[in-house]
């Protein structure tokens, strides 16, 4: 039975060399905000907002122009080191 990821880490490749991490706690939370934000205006240089899970009065910005790859990285609980 396979396993089911707790989370996913996206990699955003931004014009420049930026790399940016942002995670969405399932695949179809990324698939919404990928296909409903991002590729409607993947030809931008207006700013569109980058959903950052549990970081509180955080927020991202960034032009979908300047985005040039993302890596989607299943994330199971179990490779995650936790603090005791």
């Amino acid at each position: 039975m396979p396993r089911t990821p707790s989370e996913y880490a996206v990699h955003l490749l931004i014009d420049g060399g930026h790399r940016e991490e942002v995670r969405f706690p399932t695949i179809q939370d990324f698939q919404k905000w990928y296909s409903g934000e991002l590729v409607p205006k993947s030809a931008s240089n207006d700013f569109i907002n980058v959903p950052i899970k549990n970081i509180q009065g955080e927020y991202m910005v960034v032009r979908p122009s300047r985005i040039l790859a993302i890596r989607v990285e299943p994330i199971f609980t179990s490779s995650i080191d936790r603090e005791p």
